[in-house]
């Protein structure tokens, strides 16, 4: 069987010239191939309503789609083999939601299709119908049940019992009540009559419809293992179902009617549900609890929800995308360039890379490695309906519609390197990096108590001692300046700066000390440098040096040779005075430590 690339180059789906064309528009995308682009495939459908699975097990994966149609006619399910049309199958109303399953261990190993259409799943096997399961039914309003058994009896006419379903929907009640009761409520007054005597003899019946499905391994976690269903309803229960006898294994409660949902785990073992919900709240349901235990509060309504690992990440009407622990904590948000129309995740099994692909409404696909934008993908039309995985025989393939009805397949290369960095200008990645906080011992918390109790007299010594070496430091810098024990002059009439060096290692050395005058235009005339030295251990060639003229900016250099005449291998310190001549007080000093000197070599 040739892949899909194949296909595309011996002319297999759509025209060649609208090939070509989508094919020269995305040259600039490195990572994915171009496929196919058929803008006139009339497919109207969303994420939830895509799939792509073996049908035959002969490893040529199909693509199975639920169209919407115009949304009150022609909806159908089609199965593609490449990008051509293999078979379809009408379905009688709107679907929300595609899944594939093993549903038995018979071989050949193929999976079931079931398709999620008002309160009715319809499971197909081998592409033809197999079995329809109708959910449950509710529980009839009391108050509404007995309304229509008193006009069925003529006990009450048409506008009674108009206003008493409208004050029963009024009381909140909306959604505790029939389809018959709500379309008689939107029928004009001169229907209504036509309407309920057409109806009222029929028993009344409550039925909730499909609005997410999703599959649960039962108790293997291979690709090819039995799965069960789980689908949540209108009437916010979410039911799991036997994949072979399709009853209810467990049913569990929630506080709005879910629209996402993502399961992981096994049944058998342990499972975890995340559920996104109509009224912007994200809940996580363990296995054997009846009722979500954590809650999580998005900042405006949910357009998408994927897991990655044991994060969840949502796509939200406000621009933004959001990851949260399982637990309800926030770890960071992405403010997005446009609306998000729908998410899909990345699984890339071949490379072991994950990611999460969220389309946009200005004709772009982004994808995201945890909170980076390692990808961006152009595309012709606003994506309405995407899946990734294996198409065909390549395993990294994209597919998606548009919301023009197009097909749009693009294939990962695969030599392809996701870089685990941000693609947009910023910060680098280290500065977002955690740091390991150690956790808190019973000393930390011994000595926060203690701090808080006593957090006045605490400042206060602190203060105190602070003054104290405020103090010290002004008195030590005042003794230096009163004494010219500075380096540097702290007259502005004397401005000179003083350095020395030390060459050789003993027993004589070269001693030269540097003289600037850093005034701006004033020279420096009538100077002296004199040292003061321990005379049993050194003895300076020249004691004292007359120093000429320094001109402003100059460094001048004065060299003397240090002899030491000690055998004890000690060292000592010489001090640099610079005065002027007439004056006993030195204007700068500096003191040079001496290396000790190596022992004399009498050859």
């Amino acid at each position: 069987m040739a892949s899909i690339a194949e296909m595309e180059q011996k002319g297999q789906g759509s025209p060649k010239g609208v090939l070509e064309k989508a094919t020269s528009s995305h040259e600039g995308n490195a990572k994915w191939l171009h496929a196919h682009y058929d803008p006139y495939s009339a497919l109207y459908t969303f994420s939830s309503c895509i799939a792509l699975a073996d049908l035959h097990g002969d490893g040529d994966n199909k693509l199975i789609i639920a169209n919407l149609g115009t949304g009150k006619y022609d909806m159908k399910l089609k199965v593609y083999k490449g990008t051509v049309l293999m078979t379809e199958n009408t379905i009688i109303d709107l679907p929300t939601a595609v899944c594939t399953f093993f549903m038995d261990t018979h071989d050949p190993r193929t999976p079931a299709v079931a398709v999620a259409s008002g309160p009715y799943i319809y499971v197909y096997k081998n592409l033809r119908p197999y079995f329809k399961f109708t959910l449950p039914p509710l529980d009839v309003n009391p108050v509404e049940q007995d309304l229509w058994n008193q006009a069925k009896e003529d006990k009450i006419d048409v506008q009674v019992l108009k206003e008493m379903l409208e004050s029963l929907r009024a009381d909140g009640s909306e959604g505790t009540l029939t389809v018959r009761s709500l379309r008689f409520l939107m029928l004009d007054p001169e229907d209504m009559p036509t309407f309920a005597n057409l109806h009222k003899h029929s028993p009344l019946k409550r039925q909730t419809v499909i609005t997410c499905m999703t599959t649960l391994k039962k108790s293997h976690s291979e690709e090819d293992a039995i799965s069960c269903l789980v689908i949540g309803t209108e009437s916010r229960d979410i039911y799991i179902l036997d994949p072979e006898a399709f009853t209810v294994l467990t049913k569990m409660v929630l506080p709005s009617v879910p629209v996402f949902l993502d399961v992981t785990g096994l049944y058998d073992v342990e499972f975890r549900v995340v559920v996104s919900c109509r009224n912007g709240n994200i809940y996580s349901l363990k296995k054997g609890s009846k009722a979500p235990k954590y809650s999580i509060e998005l900042s405006s309504q949910p357009v998408g929800l994927q897991r990655m690992g044991k994060n969840v990440v949502v796509g939200c009407m406000d621009q933004t995308l959001q990851c949260y622990t399982t637990k309800g904590k926030r770890l960071w948000v992405l403010t997005l360039p446009a609306n998000v129309m729908t998410m899909e995740l990345m699984d890339y099994k071949t490379r072991g890379f994950k990611a999460i692909m969220v389309a946009l409404d200005n004709c772009e696909v982004h994808v995201y490695n945890e909170k980076y934008l390692v990808n961006t993908i152009k595309t012709e039309d606003i994506v309405t309906g995407m899946k990734f995985g294996r198409f065909g025989r390549e395993d990294g393939a994209l597919v998606m519609t548009t919301k023009g009805g197009g097909l749009i397949v693009k294939i990962l290369k695969r030599n392809s390197v996701f870089e685990e960095k941000d693609s947009r200008p910023g910060p680098p990645a280290a500065q977002n990096q955690k740091l390991n906080i150690p956790k808190k011992t019973k000393l930390f918390v011994d000595q926060t108590m203690r701090e808080r109790e006593n957090a006045v007299t605490m400042h206060r010594m602190f203060q105190r001692d602070l003054y104290r070496l405020r103090l010290d430091a002004a008195r030590s810098y005042v003794k230096a300046l009163e004494t010219s024990m500075t380096p540097m002059s702290a007259d502005p009439l004397e401005p000179l700066k003083l350095s020395a060096t030390v060459n050789g290692i003993g027993p004589s050395f070269q001693l030269t000390v540097n003289l600037q005058n850093t005034s701006s235009a004033t020279p420096s005339i009538n100077l002296l440098i004199t040292f003061q030295y321990d005379e049993k251990l050194y003895q300076l060639q020249r004691s004292s040096i007359k120093v000429p003229l320094l001109v402003p900016g100059l460094n001048y250099a004065f060299q003397t040779l240090v002899e030491c005449i000690s055998d004890k291998a000690i060292a000592d310190t010489i001090k640099v005075f610079v005065l002027r001549k007439g004056k006993s007080m030195p204007i700068i000093t500096g003191n040079i430590n001496m290396p000790v000197s190596e022992a004399q070599v009498v050859v």
